[in-house]
């Protein structure tokens, strides 16, 4: 998942939890949206975790050949 979907997830889930008021008796939309957000919230820390281990961890390697050739010939 992206940093885009952690923040769907975010919206999604404050919108079920303190916006919506409807009375379903199966579904319990409060529920839902905490999950979202506890699954939006999750999603960004490991999305900004991965991204600065990335970030560290690249390295760039430069190989120089010698072939007993002269250089501009």
């Amino acid at each position: 998942m992206g940093l885009g979907t952690g923040i769907f997830l975010l919206v999604v889930g404050a919108i079920l939890a303190f916006g919506v008021r409807d009375g379903l008796t199966a579904v319990d939309l409060t529920a839902i949206g905490w999950i979202c957000m506890g699954a939006g919230a999750l999603s960004l820390v490991l999305v900004l975790a991965l991204s600065r281990r990335r970030a560290v961890s690249s390295s760039t390697t430069y190989v120089e050949r010698h072939d007993g050739v002269p250089p501009g010939a």
